[in-house]
């Protein structure tokens, strides 16, 4: 009876963290480890990718200000990459959304006096899933860090993978972060974050109007603004053709079949094919 009483605790406990948008949290358990490796955009932007969502590193004379922060076990590991790079203390964390493989290092870093800084939608989200390192600080549209005579700027431009995403702009290094809004290959559309298949290629392109040549994405290696351009129109095609089975009667479970991904570059996922698709397959309908 025991035993049944954990498993029933177990499955309630994994359809809340689903229903709260944090199907990346739960993977904070721990894992082997995963050396992050250190990619230079300029003497003073660099980004570590690996263990979790990209993280930039923008070193100033007056400290240094992060984007995103992987998850808990990957601080130490952040913490001696940026001394690789500089001797100042990490002051600030621009979060780019609430999941945990962009939020996960927010507590540590908040205890060793680094402000963390989220679009308020973003920070409901992660205080209505009791998520540790909830920021203090949010925004509505915009704002901007200035630090060692650097600004940069956090821009809130509409739903997409999340109804919190927020675009961090580098405008001396002409350089956009776009969280998961932007990731090499797949998306994951989080319905249960409020996100919207159908807004989000609107997102990126009003984010398009700002002045930039390099992307770093959620994932995957630094590109540039065609790579983002590019995978905007994979994104819109996809949508088309989704939309064209839907109108063709055919039901979710059979566009989750269907639907043609790969000659595009992208590749079927779980969270795809059960909880991108069938969610954009009902947004389409509304």
């Amino acid at each position: 009876m025991a035993d049944m009483r954990k498993t029933g605790t177990i499955r309630l406990l994994l359809l809340a963290l689903a229903a709260a948008g944090l199907w990346i949290a739960f993977t904070q358990q721990p894992q082997p480890p995963v050396e992050l490796t250190v990619e230079k955009i300029s003497d003073d932007l660099h980004v570590l990718v690996g263990g979790g969502g990209n993280v930039a590193v923008y070193s100033t004379p007056e400290g240094v200000l992060l984007v995103d922060d992987k998850f808990d076990q990957h601080v130490p590991q952040i913490l001696a990459k940026v001394k690789t790079v500089t001797d100042q203390p990490v002051r600030y964390v621009l979060n780019t959304h609430q999941h945990g493989d962009h939020t996960g290092g927010n507590a540590r870093l908040m205890a060793q006096n680094a402000e963390i800084i989220a679009h308020r939608n973003a920070r409901a989200n992660m205080a209505q899933g009791s998520m540790p390192g909830v920021p203090r600080i949010a925004f509505s549209e915009e704002t901007s860090v200035f630090l060692g005579n650097k600004e940069v700027r956090a821009r809130y431009f509409g739903r997409g993978h999340t109804n919190g995403d927020a675009l961090i702009f580098f405008p001396q290094h002409r350089v956009l972060h776009t969280g998961d809004m932007f990731v090499s290959g797949t998306p994951f559309i989080d319905y249960s974050a409020g996100g919207s298949g159908i807004e989000w290629t609107n997102t990126l392109k009003a984010a398009m109007k700002l002045d930039f040549d390099t992307v770093i994405p959620g994932h995957g290696s630094i590109m540039k603004r065609a790579d983002l351009e590019k995978w905007v129109s994979t994104f819109e095609t996809v949508r088309s053709r989704l939309g064209d089975l839907r109108r063709q009667g055919k039901s979710k479970e059979e566009v989750a079949q269907l639907l043609k991904i790969d000659d595009l570059g992208w590749q079927p996922s779980r969270f795809w094919n059960e909880r991108s698709v069938p969610g954009l397959y009902d947004e389409l309908g509304r």
